[in-house]
């Protein structure tokens, strides 16, 4: 080929990609509006997290002590940038078979004003060292692995000597925070449940149909949700049994669409605190939020810090039954999202894209207990046979480990900051 020819077609080819890397970038505006639905399913113990959604009712709350059957938890978020011409007001009405009432008020929440306090610098009457301890687990196992546990005494941290193994535990798992509408973060913000509506989901509540949201701050939103996009379902322990060799054997259901499962445990006697996480990972994992994007969950199951979606069993080491004989138990399932925006991208990238409106739907399912021991009938029924004893006999004799579960379950309820009637 002749070298002018040669040069032509090199001059040619420099013109046309010099043209594509000119070419000015799709232009995108919006959201408007950004509206999350959180949806959570829990049985046992499995209580929402929180900072997902409102505690549960009294009700729900003495129906996990019971081992109940699921509860739905649901927390609606919408936020957006435009400002109302009157009191901002917005509601989502949801389709009949959430069971929950034919709408529900997106209420924006009330700012407090500031309360200026003046204290007054004062000496303590008596300086005590602080005492007590807190030891750190990690990993599934007949034992715990070498290394551990990480031992963090307050009195030793308090005159400034850190433990080995802290700097590890805390590096955490640089999750990426989700950021969900909120007052600070959007010029207008509504949400349920709320002081004016608590209205509960029931068990067999479902999201499966047409969504609408409306109000005077947001354009109207419209999306449907698919059986594959309905609340997880319910996770239940199958196995909570100590073993012969002082472990305790956790076992438990698959969860259709779940992504992965995170156990942890939480317990102690006296100054002591034990913490334990189902994660081969040495950091802390026990701070992990209650949502997590779809990419840090590949993420962390690829590292071994949550466990994958196949695995239905972990054993809990002897080390930490041992150290916390009465311990509460929490076993998560994270789900997948479902991601809806309007209008559709333009498939033309000098057509902007103005996006009116996003919808994020994040699921949830948890359980718990307490750790090696069954949940059927556990805070109850003992009671119920102490109710029922005869006149003039007397009640049976009460068992001192079953009086130790009694104030773990009351000490759930002052946890959730909800009125839990006396269990005796």
């Amino acid at each position: 080929m002749p070298s002018a020819v040669k040069l032509s077609l090199v001059a040619g080819a420099a013109v046309l990609a010099g043209s594509a890397a000119a070419q000015p970038a799709q232009k995108v505006t919006g959201p408007v509006a950004t509206y999350w639905v959180s949806a959570q399913t829990h049985t046992g113990f499995g209580l929402p997290g929180a900072g997902a959604g409102a505690a549960p009712s009294p009700a729900q709350v003495m129906q996990m002590m019971r081992g109940g059957g699921a509860q739905h938890s649901l927390t609606l978020q919408l936020g957006s940038s435009d400002r109302p011409p009157a009191a901002p007001a917005a509601e989502h009405l949801p389709p009949p078979g959430l069971k929950a009432g034919p709408s529900l008020p997106l209420v924006t929440p009330t700012a407090q004003p500031a309360q200026r306090t003046e204290e007054q610098p004062t000496m303590p009457r008596e300086f005590e060292r602080p005492r007590g301890r807190m030891l750190i687990f990690w990993g599934c196992g007949e034992r715990a692995r070498a290394g551990q546990p990480v031992v963090i005494d307050f009195a030793q941290m308090q005159a400034g000597r850190m433990p080995p193994g802290l700097e590890a535990l805390g590096r955490g798992l640089n999750v990426t925070p989700m950021q969900p509408p909120a007052p600070g973060r959007n010029a207008t913000y509504g949400e349920w449940p709320n002081a004016r509506a608590r209205t509960s989901v029931p068990g067999d509540g479902s999201l499966v149909g047409e969504h609408t949201v409306r109000g005077n701050y947001s354009p109207e939103i419209r999306f449907a949700l698919s059986q594959q996009q309905d609340f997880l379902a319910p996770l239940n322990l199958t196995t909570n049994a100590r073993t012969g060799t002082g472990s305790v054997q956790l076992g438990w259901n698959a969860v259709p669409n779940a992504q992965a499962y995170l156990a942890t445990v939480m317990g102690g006697q006296e100054e002591t605190m034990v913490l334990w996480t189902s994660s081969e990972v040495q950091a802390s994992a026990f701070a992990l939020p209650d949502f997590i994007a779809p990419g840090d969950l590949t993420r962390l199951v690829a590292s071994k810090a949550l466990m994958s979606p196949q695995t239905t069993s972990c054993a809990v080491p002897r080390e930490v039954a041992e150290a916390a004989p009465q311990a509460m138990l929490q076993l998560a399932a994270y789900g997948p999202e479902a991601n809806f925006v309007h209008p559709p991208r333009p498939g033309d990238p000098k057509v902007a894209w103005n996006r009116q409106w996003q919808v994020k739907v994040r699921y949830r399912s948890a359980t718990g207990g307490l750790l090696g021991q069954p949940m059927p009938g556990m805070a109850d029924a003992d009671d119920d046979e102490a109710r029922l004893a005869r006149p003039g006999e007397p009640a049976p004799q009460r068992d001192k480990k079953k009086d130790a579960r009694r104030q773990i379950l009351k000490g759930l309820g002052g946890a959730l900051g909800v009125p839990v009637p006396p269990i005796p």
